[in-house]
């Protein structure tokens, strides 16, 4: 099938599902906020010019607030689209600002795919994601060729927006509480004698283990904070869930505790290193070296 498919937002997720969508043979534009990555895109196999008419475009970028901007900022995509394209959105934002976006993009004859994903920049590259997707039957037709290019896994979770980012919402505050409570746990060991190393090798074979331990531990042990996930992604995501639950009166004050050692990792000006520095700022208040740091 030839497809001609958008990909905006070329980070470490973005990059990876415009490459899955390369390898199966769809004409691919890809287009980031830093030239050079859209750049290097086109010297991977990239269309270098902007497509008249995809058949759809694939939205990878940080927030809710970037995601409008690039579908009905003032060079937005969709007033642009022709009826029937497909808008894929993957970035984590609120329920509610996705059902928003469904019914402005069927304003314009255009569907919407409520599509957060999961797995990881290994994961996007390998075109293994998971995706937590809701919209209706139309848009999922539409969308069918990317996400089989794109992901291992697609849960069809409503036949409208809202139900996907609810659901990644959920995945966020595991996520983001398993990432703080390794690092409190590793620095924690650390203060009984115990190196990251040892700790590695003897929880990840023990029932406190979690997929987040065993992806994130390793860049603390390595002493290597090249951003896979940033911390700044934290702050934002949990406070996504929060806000979520605050609507419905919930109390998560797990979740509270987390968003707060990722904030403190912000203050601190980690904010752009790899979210397994928020290890740092336990370590840091303890007085203890993590690897690479007593270099």
């Amino acid at each position: 099938m030839s497809l001609n498919v958008t990909v905006i937002g070329l980070g470490s997720m973005g990059y990876g599902m415009a490459l899955s969508c390369l390898r199966a043979g769809y004409r691919v534009l890809g287009q980031d906020v830093a030239p050079e990555r859209a750049a290097q895109f086109v010297s991977d196999g990239g269309v270098a010019e902007p497509m008249d008419n995809p058949d759809a475009v694939v939205v990878v970028v940080l927030n809710a607030q970037q995601t409008e901007s690039v579908l009905f900022g003032a060079d937005g995509a969709v007033p642009h689209l022709r009826k029937g394209t497909v808008v894929i959105s993957c970035a984590t934002v609120p329920p509610d600002f996705a059902r928003e976006m469904e019914q402005r993009c069927a304003e314009h004859g255009v569907y919407y795919l409520d599509a957060p994903i999961s797995g990881g920049s290994v994961k996007a590259a390998a075109g293994k994601l998971s995706v937590m997707a809701s919209g209706n039957a139309e848009a999922f037709s539409a969308a069918e060729p990317i996400l089989d290019a794109t992901a291992e896994t697609v849960f069809r979770l409503g036949d409208a927006a809202g139900a996907g980012s609810a659901m990644k919402a959920v995945n966020q505050l595991l996520a983001g509480v398993h990432i703080a409570a390794m690092a409190e746990a590793m620095t924690f060991g650390m203060t009984q004698g115990i190196t990251p190393q040892r700790f590695l090798d003897v929880i990840s074979k023990c029932a406190g283990t979690s997929w987040m331990l065993e992806n994130r531990a390793p860049h603390i042990v390595a002493g290597d904070y090249t951003p896979h996930s940033q911390v700044n992604i934290w702050p934002k995501d949990l406070g996504i869930v929060l806000d979520t639950a605050e609507a419905t009166g919930f109390d998560a004050p797990i979740t509270q505790a987390a968003l707060g050692q990722y904030r403190k990792a912000v203050e601190i000006g980690l904010g752009h290193e790899d979210d397994a520095a928020v290890a740092k700022v336990y370590a840091h208040a303890s007085g203890l070296d993590l690897p690479g740091e007593d270099a």
